[in-house]
């Protein structure tokens, strides 16, 4: 699996890690299954998922499904957690003090998974299970493998079915 986060455009940051990752001269090209996530029709066996925030875009290219997210830590309404974590997940956010990085660790997750599986956000957030990790830390759930990543403002993470152990750290830069 390849991570990579920069700012700027997720499209181009995706063609780029391709190029260098995987030989191919030019982005394949892309077409949405019908639940709306994009894939490579002509290069069925290469899986990627892109996600963008604030100038920050978060590529992932792998040979197994994955979904990746990425937020710019921002406040948000109040009685959101609420609304987006399960009575476990609420928990585990009140005991780190209920600050928007652990909101925004856990919401990315969710994201990252739905991403992965393709369904998309069509049920409650609430209802989304998966681990409760802190930023650095992976994990496991239902068949999947997570990764949760941080910075000062942002948080990001990796839903993959592979088998191969996620990065440790997203990498970034130019």
């Amino acid at each position: 699996m390849v991570l990579r986060m920069e700012e700027g455009d997720a499209w181009a940051l995706l063609a780029r890690l391709i190029r260098e990752n995987f030989g191919r001269t030019e982005l394949p090209r892309v077409a949405r299954m019908e639940s709306g996530k994009p894939w490579f029709p002509d290069v069925p066996g290469l899986h990627f998922n892109l996600s963008h925030s604030g100038g920050l875009a978060l590529c992932g290219a792998d040979e197994a499904p994955l979904g990746v997210d990425v937020e710019r830590v921002r406040p948000r309404r109040a009685g959101l957690a609420r609304y987006v974590l399960s009575e476990k997940e609420f928990v585990w956010f009140q005991d780190r003090g209920g600050d928007w990085g652990s909101l925004y660790t856990l919401w990315t997750l969710k994201e990252a998974k739905v991403k992965c599986l393709g369904t998309g956000l069509r049920q409650a957030p609430r209802t989304i299970g998966v681990p409760l990790l802190e930023p650095g830390q992976t994990g496991e759930q239902d068949g999947l493998r997570f990764g949760a990543y941080a910075g000062p403002d942002w948080r990001a993470a990796v839903c993959t079915a592979g088998k191969e152990p996620l990065p440790r750290q997203v990498w970034a830069g130019k």
